[in-house]
Order: C-alpha cells, then structure tokens, then sequence
C-alpha cells in the first residue's frame, strides 16, 4: 500500500545540497523532519529553506546517528561529501529507512560491497540520485536504444568534461571536498553523470555487465597553470604538489564485446559537456556536433559538418514518454529538470516500498569505476577486472536476491 506522505531526513548541505532541500521541500508529499550538517551554520540555513518552503522546523543536528537514534523516518537524502556517501547510506538502510544519496566515486571496492550486502542483508533500498539518467537527451537516446534504432550497439562514448580549477582551489574557503581528492588521488573522481546513462543503454546489471577495464592519466598541470595566472585565497596552494591528472581516459570492456570510453576532464578549460556518443550498427550519434547519422538515410560520402544540429529534427518522433509528459505539465528548475525527476523517482520508490530506477547493484557497480580506475592508473594502465556486484544474476532482465 503507498504512503501518501514520507517523512524524511535531510543530510548535508554543501555544493548540491541547497537546490535538492529546496526542490524536496517543496513536494506536497514530502515532510523534512530533520536536517544535518558538520557545520552548525549550514545546519541553521537548512531550517531556515524548510520553514520558507511552509515546513515546520525540521530536528537540527551536527552528527546523523543523532537522527538514526531518535527519529522513526521513511526516507533519507545524503549529500555529504563523496567519502561519506555510502558510510552514512549504510548507516540508515541498517535502521530500515531507504536512502537516495547523491553522485561521486567512492574510496574503495570494499564500499560498494558493503553497499550491496545491506542491501540483501535488510531488503532495505537505496537509489544514486544520478540526475543526467533523466536528462532530456539520455532519455530520448535510451528510448531510440529500446527501439532499435541503432541497431546492435558496439562502442559508447561520455565525459565529466567541466572546467573547475576555481572551485576546487576554493576548497579550504568553501569548505569542499574536491580539493582533497585532487591532492591526494589520481583516478575518475566522477564518471557517473555520463556513465550511468550509458550503462542503462547497455543494460549493465540487467542482461549485460561490465568486464574490465584500463585507465591512463594524464600530468597534472592545469591547476598549478591556473595558479599562476589567477589569483587565489590559499596561497599555501602553490607549493602543493596535485596528484590527479588533467585528463583521466578510462575504457571498459562489457560481457558481450562492447566498449565504454570514459573521460575526466576538469582541470583544463573547457565547456561543460558529457560529450556522449553512441555507435551502432545502423546508427551513430555524437553530443559534441548535436547530430545523428543513419544508414540508408545520409550518404556516408557527406560531409558531417552539414548534418550538425540534426538532433532537433529527431525529437518529435523519440523523445521520451517520461519527458514528453513532462514539457507538456511544466519542466521543474533544477539542472534543465533532471534534479526533480530523479527525485521524484525516488520518493515514488519510497512511497510504493519498490526498488528504484537506480538500485544498490547499480550504484555499487558505477560507482567502481573511482577506485578500479585509481587502480590500473597506479599500474601503468594494466587492464583490471570489474567486481560483478550482482552475484551472477546480472544475466537475467532483473536483479534478483532483493
């Protein structure tokens, strides 16, 4: 039986969390009764956005086994930093309330163990808030992939490609976990806004799964280059030696022959792009020109540079259903839309008691890629195995051991 209201508990207010309080705030089905936060002012800012959203005055605290202690709550959404994503995620799926907790790599293979073995251990439930999994594109691409419209797909392309020198150096002031991981790790601290739209292309963990993989860096100079030509807060920032490279390549095999190319590229001007690609037998598409190309329609002797901008004329007969629906009731702000649908998904998962879009298996598995990544990259590029989180039930449509 669905609940009509879940009560839930809101925790860390960083870089993402501000826009996903608000957005949770004000969905008529959603009641925050607590809010959490290491820092007391971030903490007293979250229950001020509550009560303006017409909320009453959410339980504050600065540590989260305060809330998992005191309060009986249907939901929880974590926005901490990376490293403490799938900690306190576990923390309260062993409290029986199901946990939507935001994107980024994790520390090590042992984590997305952990993650999944809650998961069968409680029946309990947690979803990867990835909002590009709802972005307008990644959706009218899955639904020409489950039409054929690529026809066998071989080869699929995507990036976290976003200039941040700034924000990362603005660390020690922002107080903002990226800089940590720039100094000290050198891996893709971030492949799942591109991955995961690929993955749900290639049915990863639902008839498909992921195989190996090898990862080369680049050097890392970008950040110590922006130093020199700008100027910074931390000044102690120029002596420091940055370990992650400007550039992170990472391919990967999957079960049936295709290949995944991801990229990190964050420390190197640039537009903001997950420059997704997808290359099939009957069809190609590529982010970076807008523009599909179909066998028996376009003369392979073309010029490409003619057909740039052809994404437009696709759209009326492949968008979506989720987004036609959408645009015709009102697109909610939030990254173009997709931080209101990828939460919706997950408090309508709630409500239901269902498993949601993007499961423990999936999280786990997409999340693998920082520390797997880190890995080969440490070796000189060796190629390394990817863990199959679903115990071998990958090969069927759905995952089951719930």
């Amino acid at each position: 039986m669905s609940k009509e209201k879940i009560k839930l508990a809101f925790i860390g207010y960083g870089q993402r969390g501000p826009a996903l309080l608000k957005s949770l705030a004000e969905m008529p089905d959603v009641e925050i009764v607590a809010v959490c936060d290491k820092y007391e002012d971030r903490t007293r800012q979250m229950i001020h956005d509550v009560k303006e959203a017409g909320g009453c005055t959410p339980y504050a605290v600065q540590d989260y086994r305060e809330i998992i202690a005191n309060l009986t709550l249907d939901a929880a959404v974590v926005c901490t930093s990376w490293s403490m994503h799938i900690p306190i995620t576990v923390a309260f799926m062993e409290a029986g309330v199901a946990v939507g907790f935001e994107v980024g790599g994790c520390d090590s293979i042992e984590q997305c163990w952990e993650l999944v073995r809650t998961h069968r251990k409680t029946g309990v439930h947690c979803m990867m808030l990835e909002n590009c999994c709802y972005g307008k594109r990644e959706m009218m691409l899955l639904n020409m992939a489950e039409q054929g419209f690529f026809g066998e797909i071989v080869h699929v392309e995507g990036s976290y490609t976003h200039f941040l020198a700034g924000q990362i150096l603005a660390g020690k002031e922002k107080r903002h976990y990226r800089l940590a991981n720039y100094l000290h790790r050198n891996c893709d601290n971030y492949p799942t806004h591109a991955f995961g739209p690929l993955c749900k292309l290639l049915g990863i963990n639902h008839g498909n799964r992921l195989v190996s993989l090898t990862s080369t860096a680049s050097k890392a100079v970008g950040l110590k280059s922006y130093m020199r030509d700008n100027e910074i807060e931390n000044k102690d920032l120029i002596n420091e030696r940055f370990m992650q490279g400007d550039v992170v390549t990472t391919t990967i095999k999957c079960a049936y022959g295709e290949t995944i190319t991801l990229k990190l590229d964050t420390t190197l001007p640039a537009f903001g792009s997950r420059t997704l690609a997808v290359a099939g037998t009957r069809a190609r598409f590529d982010e970076r020109t807008c523009s599909f190309f179909e066998l028996g329609k376009d003369d392979p002797e073309g010029l490409w540079r003619s057909n740039w901008g052809n994404e437009r004329e696709y759209e009326e007969q492949y968008m979506h259903p989720l987004w036609k629906q959408y645009e015709k009731e009102g697109v909610q702000l939030g990254h173009g839309g997709m931080d209101w649908l990828v939460l919706r998904a997950f408090v309508e998962s709630v409500k239901s008691g269902t498993r949601p879009p993007i499961d423990a298996y999936d999280a786990a598995t997409w999340m693998s890629i920082t520390p797997l990544s880190e890995m080969s990259i440490a070796m000189g590029g060796m190629p390394v195995e990817i863990p199959d989180f679903t115990y071998g039930q990958w090969i069927e449509e759905n995952v089951k051991g719930d």
